[in-house]
């Protein structure tokens, strides 16, 4: 594995990451009304690390191969997308627009595994607790929008 490139994936992951230290959820976040089903606080800081490291070995592999470019245009864009999340939602309190960009986020990962795969099936199958932990934070903010209406 390229450690340059690991580290410089790992870098915008971070960048992705950061966003979760300046706009944390704070007292808006929690008068909202959530599901029995939302995962405790403590949850997010370790599923975020973990997934981020793992989405950064997938790109690594992936990256310098034949036909990568795609795969490449749709990780850009989903940490782009990623990164754009948490100030909309948390800082902006935009649980709609929020809802809206991680739908998209959803859609960019879903159409990037399969990307992967045809590349690096162990690249490919590195995303798929990504799209597992966005599944639940796709149907978490569409029950916050759905049932915080005066939030929104």
């Amino acid at each position: 594995m390229n450690v340059v490139l690991f580290l410089i994936f790992l870098a915008a992951c971070a960048a992705a990451a950061a966003t979760g230290m300046i706009f944390q959820p704070g007292t808006w976040y929690d008068s909202l009304k959530k599901p029995d089903w939302t995962p405790p606080r403590w949850a997010f800081p370790l599923v975020w690390t973990t997934l981020y490291v793992l989405i950064a070995i997938a790109a690594t592999r992936v990256s310098g191969l034949p036909g990568a470019e795609v795969a490449l245009a749709l990780w850009a864009l989903q940490i782009a997308l990623n990164t754009l999340w948490t100030p909309v939602f948390f800082g902006g309190h935009h649980i709609r627009s929020g809802l809206m960009i991680i739908g998209v986020l959803w859609l960019t990962v879903a159409a990037m595994i399969p990307a992967f795969w045809r590349l690096d099936w162990l690249a490919g199958l590195m995303l798929v607790p990504y799209i597992v932990w966005l599944s639940l934070a796709v149907a978490l903010n569409f029950w916050i929008w759905r049932n915080n209406s005066a939030a929104v």
